[in-house]
């Protein structure tokens, strides 16, 4: 089933996009993560050019986080106050990525640089992820009686001026810290087309000391507003946003979520975190491949 897209100017097998779409919502249901940091490399790697992969994966994420934040708000696992802090972060991080965006293409060199993230961040990610796996996974680890340490913001939040009251986190700390995760966040959404939430969970727990009860359902609501803003920015400015391809991989992934939940109901956490990892690692080094392999086709571009 061929389906012609419009932005990205060639056909591809709609099925295929939406089994790919599936694919992030079943990460969405087992993780808590929108699944663009795969989706747009696996877009890539079928051959959609990566500004449109990056900018439709963002607005398929906006999509995403929709059932998720209503099912979390029901549930009381969202800090408004929190996200509020982080989506106004997003919001300026999403207009300088704009900014970096349109700068990198006007020099030609935005597609390597969506490249060389996704290396950097998949590969730093996967292989944090595969060490925590294998040490959950190793008899014993589950006896050893070694009590876990009480989570607590770090010593460089802890330092920041202007503290604030965060009620649903259970935290007392300066909102420049949350400012300035979503500011980081908003830029890499611009950027990757991603959600961030792969990174904005651990940060949330790790960093700033987030009550994990609230963590995903905040992260959620941050990636919501963001992505929105991207989503827009990107149709105004760089107007790579391909909506056929976006429904396509949002039908996908409202699908899959269905699945993933299942999966996680049933599945021990340690073995889908080192699945998991294990796929981030294999397409870090796919890119990587792809970084350092002669294309295909040469082009040049010389004066009349």
């Amino acid at each position: 089933m061929d389906v012609y897209l419009p932005i990205a100017n060639l056909s591809v097998n709609g099925l295929f996009i939406v089994l790919l779409g599936g694919l992030t919502g079943i990460l969405s249901g087992l993780f808590g993560v929108g699944g663009g940091f795969l989706t747009t490399p696996l877009l890539i790697f079928y051959g959609i050019p990566p500004t449109v992969a990056a900018a439709s994966a963002a607005t398929q994420v906006t999509g995403a986080s929709v059932s998720g934040v209503l099912a979390h708000s029901k549930r009381n696992g969202v800090d408004y106050r929190m996200g509020a802090v982080m989506v106004g972060g997003g919001i300026v991080g999403a207009l300088i990525g704009a900014v970096l965006f349109n700068a990198l293409e006007a020099l030609g060199q935005i597609d390597v640089v969506i490249n060389i993230l996704y290396v950097v961040l998949l590969g730093s990610i996967g292989t944090l992820m595969m060490r925590e796996a294998v040490t959950a996974l190793r008899p014993g680890a589950e006896t050893s009686g070694v009590q876990p340490r009480k989570r607590r913001h770090h010593p460089l939040v802890a330092g920041l001026p202007f503290r604030w009251r965060f009620y649903r986190s259970g935290l007392f700390i300066s909102p420049l810290a949350p400012l300035i995760l979503g500011t980081v966040v908003g830029i890499l959404t611009m950027l990757m087309g991603v959600g961030g939430g792969f990174l904005l969970v651990p940060a949330m727990l790790y960093l700033l000391g987030m009550s994990g009860n609230v963590v995903v359902g905040t992260s959620l609501f941050q990636i919501l507003f963001v992505t929105m803003v991207t989503t827009m920015t990107h149709a105004l400015t760089t107007k790579a946003v391909d909506i056929v391809l976006a429904g396509l991989l949002l039908l996908g992934s409202v699908l899959g979520a269905q699945f993933g939940t299942q999966i996680a109901m049933k599945a021990r956490p340690e073995v889908l975190r080192l699945v998991l990892a294990a796929i981030v690692i294999l397409v870090a080094l796919r890119m990587l491949y792809g970084l350092g392999i002669q294309p295909d086709e040469i082009y040049t571009v010389s004066p009349l």
